[in-house]
This record gives structure tokens, C-alpha cells and sequence, in this order.
């Protein structure tokens, strides 16, 4: 795993690009601490810049930015293409296989390019990446990235400098940025705790969509992303032409596709194990490594001292059972409190899914033994995991047979929350499942999509927090834009996975573990797992009030479903809890009313009234405080950088 980064200069003098490169790079050392390189075209403008984090091929011919053989491309690359070695016979196969000069998949990623250009390529490289590319002949620079959206990749035009990086701080490091907050990505930081692609933080920078790569040439003002390879047009492919086998077939299918990917995935040359929670897709994915490996593989967990959120006596008998070198760490609000100042600076950009606590420190303590960790995300999404997919469908069998007047009124709260109330949420306190019916009832639903919308929109009317707040186009208010799929469920799985998954869920993993240089391979997320998924009938995902059915016969055969049976529980932490306790007075430090208004963005007095309901017990704003907060955090750091 690596860090990118480099830009274009279209004018001025190209003296100093090596140095502009080099400053660009040190800003992602941590994604990369174990060499780096520059490359310049001073004539054209060009300068790319690595931080290699050396995992395939510990030799120099693995440095980066690499050139092809015949010179006419240059990459700078992070991360890995798991069939790289068959990418290599079929280029010699067809005798367009160049003189190998080592075994990294970089330098197979540049050849195929060289032989078959770069979206043919792209489609037939199975892995995780994002990479800038230039190309000396047609002088034109390639942004791209990989399917799901493991990766990241940020770019932008700020005056007559083009910008690109693995992370925001990279850009900032050149003196040509000049980007300020984008008020309609702050609006959705607070609806969601996270800023959806193809969005930043910053005005006019963006983050290059899954799937995608975008071209970029001197004579063209605009460069615009295009899709390479679409999850919807997977999603619509697979229900048009599903699996036809039955139940056994079907997870006998499974475990080949799943076991092959993570076989692919174990391809290191450095030390290797699995995180394990003790849930259902993490024990999968160790289960499926144990079985592949001839000595005791490595796992990692986090548990809590708050009884209610604690999953590490799961995960320690998942690890007992397959004879793993379990490794488990416990988390208190002390261990909190000590970790939530640097989130501002692992996560660079505003960000607020609490469970990133756990997940860093999970980081941390892999790290210690391992540099690659295989992981288990992935699995709700595409195989319908989430409490939602199993709550919303009764909410809404209830709910729709009333007349629509009466949908948000407190009749109808109070006649469904005794039957409904103890599904919501999962494993999630009782006031905390009736404050999300409300919230779901409030919004007026008039169809189960509306009701989704709702529970996955912790602040519906953030746009009134914010001074001169609006909210941008995004997905889950272009409706249309969904994929079209006949039942509600298989909707919400698919939404999730074009936007919940690549923008919170493997944001907060990327950042987490590069933090501490360590590499996260995501099995699930393989392009035969997601493309096979989708094939499957719904009925393989959900099945008796349960989702996962097809996984969880999978694990079955290899963890006794003894100690996996269970209500989900998620990775969450008492975020409310602690803004009241531990965490109350670096809360109030930055919620202040002075520093709220000077910074100009919130609404002071509504922030101020949020804290004080939260902090007197009136109510649980534990989680939209933690949005403010993050974003607080964020700006404090960046107004203490300058």
C-alpha cells in the first residue's frame, strides 16, 4: 500500500516541480514509510510523487513513480492487483509481455496498459487501487480508481495548477491551493457523518468515483470522470441474469468464489494476518485464511469495557475454535480520550462514524505483529447484513396501511413502537430505538424509500445548522438514479453499497490503518464475490427474520454457529455517553459559542441548544454532536497548519 501524489502545472516556471513533488509526499509519509520517489517533465509541467509501502517486492525495482519499458508511461501507484502474475502469462501468451525487471505488480499493471491501453486494463485487473499516470507521448494525465472504491484518490484545479492525491493534506501542501469549505459537503457530513463522492470538503476539489478514471489534457478546462466499471450496472446484469442453482449449489459457489479471493489476497511478502471481530463476516474471512495456511494465522480484536458495545469474548472463542494467534485489546473511555485528538489528523478530512475509535485502535495493534490485514467489510451490503434491511420492511408493512395524515403523528408512534421497537437498531439501547422511530416517523414516509432515506439521514434538516447551508445533488436524493430493482430490500443493499461503503465504511478503514502503515484487503469487495452476489436471489440473503442466510451456511461449515448466533452489534462506542463524562470538557472547548460564531459556518444558538439538551439528559445528540465536533476538530487543525 502507497500514497500518490503530483500535479500539473500548465504555466510558469518548472524549476522548482521536484521540490513542489517532494512536499507533497512527505505530507503521506505514514501511507508509505518505507521509500519514496519523484518524477518530473519540467517542459511539460508534470510532477509525480510515491510513498512506497513495500508489500510486494521489497526490491528497488519496485520504486516508484516506475516508467515502462519503453518509456512512454509513467505510474505512480498505490495499491495491489491481486492477479497480477496471471495478467503476466496472458501478456506472454500473446507475446506483449516486455523484459520483466522484478515481480511487483506494478510494473504488470504498466505493461498492460502499454499492450492492451488503459481501460482494458482496468477491466482486467482484479484488485484494489487508485493510480495517476502519465503519458509522454499524447502528453494526457490518467486518474483512476478501483471498482468498489477501496482506495482513494482526490483532484482538482486550483488556478492554472492541477492537483491529485491519496489524501487532502497532499494537495494542501502545494502553494497553488487555495480551496475553502464547501458548505453543501458540510451539509452532508451532518445528514450522514460523512461527505459523499464525489464531494470534498473543499470547494472545487473532489474525490474520483469508484469505478471510475478521468482524463486529463492541457487544452481541456473541465476534465469529467468516466465509469470504467459500474456496481449498478452490475447489480441491474445480475438480477436480469441470476443464479439458477439451488440452496446447496449456491453456497457450495460461495465458498469457492470467497475461498479463491481471499487466496488471492494472501499474495505478500511480508507478514499477513485477519481482523476478527467475532461477527459473522470476519470470522468467515479468517476461517477461510485459517483453512489456506499451514501454520496459525494472526487475528486481531477490540473489545470495550461498556459491557453493552463489547463483542471481544465472540471473537476470542471464533479464534479459539479455528487456532489462531489471537491478539485482543480493551477499550475504555481513558483509551477514548487520548485517541480523539489526532482523528483530525488520521482521517484529514472531516469525518464522523464513531466506530472510527475502535478501528483505530484495532490498527494500531495489528501493526504491532503484521503489515497486511485481511478484513471483513463488504459482507452487509452485499448480503443484506444491516438491522435495517429486516426492521424497515415491518416498520412499513405497519405504517403504510395507515391513512398518510396519520403516518407522522404520535397515534401512530405510540400504536406501532411496543411491536416494533425491540428490531430497531440491532443491539442499540431502548431510548435510542424509540428516538429512531421517531426520527423515521417524523419525516412523514410515503413509501418504504423514504423510509430508508430516513434511517440512513441521522439530521434530516442539517442545511439549518449551517450559515448559508444548502444541500448538493447527491444519490440519495435522485432517486431515479437508484438502481432499478423490483423489491425494496435488494434497493437498500444497493444504495448502501454505492454509498455508505466507499465513502464511511472503507474511508474510516483506509485512513485508520494507513495511519499506522499498515495494509487492509477487503476479500468481499473482489470483483467475482460482489459480481456473484448480485446474481444471487434475495431469498439467499434474508431468510427467517435473519439476513446473511447464504454466508452464514458457509461459516457453518467451518465455526459452529454456537458462538456466531447472535443480534448484530456493529463496532460502535457510547458516543453519548462519553460527550457527557470523559469527553464533556474537549467537547465544550471546541462547541464554544464565541468559536462557533467567529468560525462562521454553524449556527451557534442552534449548536448551543443541541449540547445543552445532550448534556442534561433531555436528549441523546450524541451522534450529530459527534459530526460537529469532528468538523470542529478538522477546522481547528487546519487553521493551526497555516
Amino acid at each position: 500500500m502507497c500514497g500518490v501524489a503530483g500535479f500539473w502545472q500548465f504555466s510558469g516556471d518548472g524549476d522548482s516541480l521536484s521540490q513542489l513533488a517532494e512536499a507533497m509526499a512527505d505530507r503521506i509519509v505514514h501511507r508509505g514509510p518505507d521509500d519514496t520517489g519523484t518524477w518530473v517533465d519540467a517542459v511539460a509541467g508534470v510532477a509525480l510523487a510515491h510513498r512506497r509501502l513495500s508489500i510486494v517486492d521489497l526490491s528497488k525495482a519496485g520504486h516508484q513513480p516506475m516508467l515502462s519499458a519503453n518509456g512512454r508511461w509513467v505510474l505512480c501507484y498505490n495499491g495491489e492487483i491481486y492477479n497480477h502474475l496471471e495478467l503476466r502469462r496472458q501478456l506472454a501468451a500473446s507475446h506483449r509481455a516486455p523484459p520483466w525487471r522484478g515481480h511487483s505488480d506494478t510494473e504488470t499493471l504498466l505493461a498492460c496498459i502499454d499492450a492492451w491501453g488503459v481501460e482494458v486494463a482496468l477491466e482486467k485487473s482484479v484488485g484494489m487501487f487508485a493510480f495517476a499516470l502519465w503519458d509522454r507521448s499524447e502528453q494526457r494525465l490518467v486518474l483512476a480508481r478501483d471498482r468498489t472504491g477501496e482506495k482513494p484518490m482526490y483532484y482538482g484545479r486550483q488556478g492554472d495548477v492541477f492537483l491529485f492525491g491519496s489524501e487532502l493534506r497532499a494537495l494542501r501542501a502545494h502553494p497553488a491551493f487555495n480551496a475553502g469549505v464547501d458548505r453543501g459537503a458540510l451539509v452532508l457530513l451532518l445528514r450522514h457523518g460523512y461527505v459523499p463522492s464525489p464531494y470534498s470538503i473543499h470547494s472545487g476539489v473532489y474525490k474520483l468515483p469508484p469505478g471510475c478514471w478521468l482524463e486529463v489534457r492541457r487544452d481541456v478546462r473541465e476534465a469529467k470522470p468516466r465509469a470504467w466499471w459500474s456496481l449498478t450496472d452490475v447489480v441491474e446484469r445480475g438480477r436480469s441474469e441470476p443464479f439458477e442453482g439451488n440452496d446447496r449449489e449456491a453456497v457450495d459457489a460461495l465458498e469457492r468464489i470467497l475461498g479463491a479471493a481471499v487466496a488471492r489476497q494472501r499474495l505478500a511478502d511480508v507478514p499477513l494476518g485477519a481482523l476478527l471481530s467475532g461477527g459473522v463476516d470476519s470470522s468467515l474471512i479468517a476461517a477461510l485464511l485459517q483453512a489456506q495456511s499451514v501454520q496459525p494465522i494472526s487475528t486481531f480484536t477490540v473489545g470495550f469495557e461498556e459491557e453493552s458495545y463489547d463483542e471481544a469474548a465472540y471473537a476470542r472463542e471464533v479464534a479459539r475454535h479455528l487456532g489462531t494467534r489471537h491478539t485482543e485489546l480493551r477499550l475504555s473511555a481513558s483509551d477514548a480520550l487520548s485517541l480523539v485528538p489526532r482523528l483530525a489528523v488520521t482521517y484529514d478530512e472531516p469525518f464522523a462514524d464513531s466506530s472510527q475509535l475502535p478501528t483505530q485502535l484495532v490498527m494500531n495493534l495489528a501493526r504491532q505483529s503484521v503489515t497486511v490485514a485481511l478484513s471483513g467489510d463488504g459482507g452487509d451490503e452485499l448480503f443484506g447484513g444491516y438491522n435495517r434491511y429486516l426492521y424497515l420492511p415491518r416498520v412499513w408493512r405497519s405504517l403504510g396501511r395507515m391513512p398518510a395524515a396519520l403516518r407522522d403523528s404520535g397515534i401512530a408512534l405510540a400504536s406501532l413502537t411496543p411491536r416494533l421497537a425491540g428490531s430497531v437498531a440491532g443491539a442499540a439501547q431502548p431510548g435510542e430505538k424509540l428516538a429512531k422511530l421517531k426520527r423515521l416517523f417524523a419525516t412523514g414516509p410515503r413509501d418504504i424509500d423514504d423510509l430508508y432515506k430516513a434511517a440512513v439521514t441521522e439530521w434530516p434538516d442539517a442545511s439549518r445548522a449551517i450559515l448559508d447551508g444548502f444541500v448538493p445533488v447527491n444519490l440519495l436524493d435522485s432517486r431515479t438514479d437508484w438502481p432499478k430493482l423490483p423489491d425494496s430490500v435488494s434497493r437498500m443493499m444497493a444504495v448502501d453499497a454505492l454509498t455508505y461503503l466507499p465513502d464511511d465504511i472503507l474511508v474510516k478503514v483506509d485512513r485508520a490503518a494507513m495511519a499506522v502503515s499498515l495494509e487492509t484487503r477487503v476479500p468481499f469487495l473482489d470483483r467475482d464475490v460482489v459480481e456473484f452476489a448480485w446474481r444471487l436471489p434475495q431469498s439467499l440473503k434474508v431468510r427467517g427474520g435473519e439476513g446473511k442466510w447464504v454466508l452464514r451456511q458457509v461459516l457453518d461449515r467451518h465455526v459452529p454457529r454456537a458462538l456466531i448466533d447472535r443480534p448484530k452489534m456493529g463496532f460502535g462506542i457510547p458516543v453519548g455517553e462519553w460527550l457527557r463524562g470523559p469527553l464533556r470538557e474537549w467537547a465544550e472547548d471546541l462547541l464554544q459559542k464565541s468559536r462557533v460564531r467567529q468560525d462562521g459556518y454553524l449556527v451557534p444558538e442552534m449548536v448551543e441548544r443541541m449540547w445543552q439538551a445532550h448534556v442534561r439528559g433531555q436528549a441523546n445528540h450524541g451522534h450529530r454532536l459527534w459530526s460537529v465536533l469532528m468538523f470542529q476538530a478538522w477546522l481547528q487543525r487546519q487553521e493551526g497548519a497555516h
